[in-house]
């Protein structure tokens, strides 16, 4: 089971998201405020943060920032409701794994934390066995 913690300060999408993740066999937690999100990642450990970028406490670009430059791997998919170039291409250069914008289609978004999952598990197998990707 993936452990995945949702950081959403909208209620009804961290709860939809939850549905669908616990579908795909995920164990979930959630935060509703950048701060406490971002205390989770330094102490517990996740196979994925899903995070928005405007939260309450802190943004999501700089909660992102700070997981990075911790040394913290999780992959990270940042879901906002900003859709400009400019605000994709800051998330990814900050460290996010995927990119997102609302309103989504919850079948991509699935789709999505699928391929990122996929993804982790090439790596770590390449790695076990002492490949290169």
């Amino acid at each position: 089971m993936k452990s995945v913690l949702i950081i959403e300060d909208d209620k009804e999408i961290s709860d939809l998201l939850e549905i669908h993740l616990r579908d795909i066999d995920c164990s979930i937690s959630k935060e509703y405020n950048g701060l406490t999100g971002l205390n989770k990642v330094k102490f517990e450990n996740y196979d994925l943060i899903v995070l928005d970028v405007m939260l309450p406490g802190m943004n999501g670009l700089d909660i992102c920032k700070e997981i990075r430059k911790s040394g913290i791997l999780t992959p990270i998919l940042m879901l906002t409701s900003k859709s400009e170039e400019i605000d994709k291409v800051l998330g990814l250069e900050l460290g996010a794994d995927d990119y997102i914008t609302k309103p989504f289609s919850i079948k991509e978004f699935s789709a999505r934390v699928k391929a990122i999952f996929r993804r982790e598990e090439l790596f770590k197998q390449t790695e076990k066995e002492g490949k290169d990707i």
